[in-house]
């Protein structure tokens, strides 16, 4: 069953990167210069977790990823480090920072507080094996 939960952190990641990547694109082109970036990622964020609840949902129904706790911490704490893998290549390659020019940007509360919600993303899968006891 633990291969179950790996599959579905996966694809956890991967769907909520890939809206993740989409609304970043928008919130740094078109929201960053008129709100402020605190500001616009407060705007995404809602945006952002939601769809992340909603993906999770889903895949735990998809992948029939059982209410254990181990399975569902694999699931967020795979989906997790995928997220955290990729934002450091994105950091590195696409906006040609160093490691520790990536590590100081989580100084800004900005950075802070998308951290925050990708912890939160991460435990979805535990926190919905609460909520719905009777799930496969």
């Amino acid at each position: 069953m633990i291969l179950v939960a790996l599959r579905a952190g996966v694809v956890y990641f991967a769907i909520v990167f890939a809206a993740g990547f989409a609304l970043g694109t928008i919130r740094v082109l078109f929201v960053i210069p008129q709100l402020g970036e605190t500001n616009a990622v407060l705007l995404e964020l809602p945006v952002m977790l939601a769809l992340s609840w909603v993906a999770c949902r889903w895949l735990v129904r998809r992948f029939a990823v059982p209410p254990r706790v181990v399975n569902r911490l694999v699931m967020g704490g795979v989906a997790f480090a995928f997220v955290m893998l990729a934002e450091l290549g994105v950091s590195v390659f696409g906006f040609d920072r160093t490691l520790p020019e990536h590590f100081a940007a989580y100084r800004s509360i900005a950075a802070q507080i998308g951290l925050a919600a990708q912890l939160g993303f991460a435990a979805f899968p535990l926190v919905q094996a609460s909520f719905w006891r009777t799930e496969a």
